[in-house]
């Protein structure tokens, strides 16, 4: 049935980056409030669909350059077990269904969710093609789903979690493309163009001033966000940031792995353990010891 070939092509695995839209939800103090909490579910919901039709549309574009790597060619598009007119025709339904829906629940929320829609859909045909650009815009992209998660409930976010998001997602992109390049090897720029635009030594280095920025950013975070606990005890979080960060780095360079950060997520044990433990830590110290 095309149903099935269609959900692969949405790629499910991939809607956890979505994730970080109840950040404002939960750091607002919200998470209590349930009619807020589904609000942010239903704007989850939307996104994930919206992602969705953009990586149609980016197999769409990049279906023989998906049949030459290793595991994209089992993708649905590039294997031919979805047509290309029916993978066009729900291409454009996604958007044309899901931003409507995004502006009545919300004004601002439509506008952050076509700004993250159009942002993709410049990405896919080409953004990824403009070295360190590429990268940036897909760190905007997670910015843009903090923001959507923030407006979408009418709370503010702390411009630090906005940073650490940025950081966050540059720390994942510039890590991906470090695992493209040594998985395809000599075959890198004949799969993705720009990744000839790289090394794995300058990829090294973007890394290390990423991953050394974002730690100190999360830890300043924790000490001088104004709407955390003034106690401090978000510091406690800290080692676990720390840990995630260093296993990742720890698949991405001994591993060879890394190159799919969503598989990595439902994947890594230790990873989902370190995840789970921090946000249980946060959520106790933001609702629970706040004096």
């Amino acid at each position: 049935m095309a149903i099935v070939p269609i959900i692969r092509s949405l790629r499910p695995r991939q809607w956890t980056k979505n994730g970080v839209i109840f950040i404002g939800l939960v750091f607002a103090l919200k998470l209590r409030q349930m009619d807020l909490v589904l609000l942010a579910g239903a704007a989850f919901g939307l996104f994930c669909l919206l992602s969705g039709g953009v990586y149609l549309l980016n197999d769409l574009i990049d279906v023989e350059r998906d049949r030459a790597h290793p595991t994209k060619r089992l993708r649905p598009v590039a294997s031919g077990t979805l047509s290309r007119p029916l993978a066009i025709a729900v291409a454009v339904a996604i958007p044309a269904i899901c931003l409507p829906v995004a502006y009545w629940l919300q004004p601002a929320f439509g506008l952050a969710a076509t700004a993250y829609f159009l942002l993709n859909v410049a990405y896919t045909l080409a953004l990824k093609h403009i070295v360190i650009i590429d990268v940036f815009s897909i760190a905007a992209g997670f910015v843009l789903r903090v923001v959507a998660g923030a407006v979408v409930i009418n709370v503010p976010v702390s411009p630090w979690l906005y940073l650490c998001t940025i950081l966050g997602a540059l720390f994942l992109g510039f890590s991906k493309r470090r695992h493209e390049l040594v998985l395809l090897a000599g075959g890198a720029g004949e799969h993705r163009s720009i990744l000839e635009e790289y090394s794995p030594n300058l990829l090294d280095q973007m890394i290390a001033v990423v991953t050394s920025s974002l730690i100190m950013a999360y830890s300043l975070y924790t000490f001088y966000a104004e709407n955390l606990p003034k106690n401090h005890a978000m510091m406690l979080t800290i080692p676990f940031a720390l840990y995630g960060i260093f296993r990742y780095l720890y698949l991405v360079h001994q591993k060879q792995d890394g190159g799919s950060p969503e598989e990595v997520l439902l994947r890594d044990r230790p990873i989902i353990f370190d995840i789970i433990a921090w946000a249980a830590t946060a959520v106790a110290v933001l609702y629970f010891f706040r004096d």
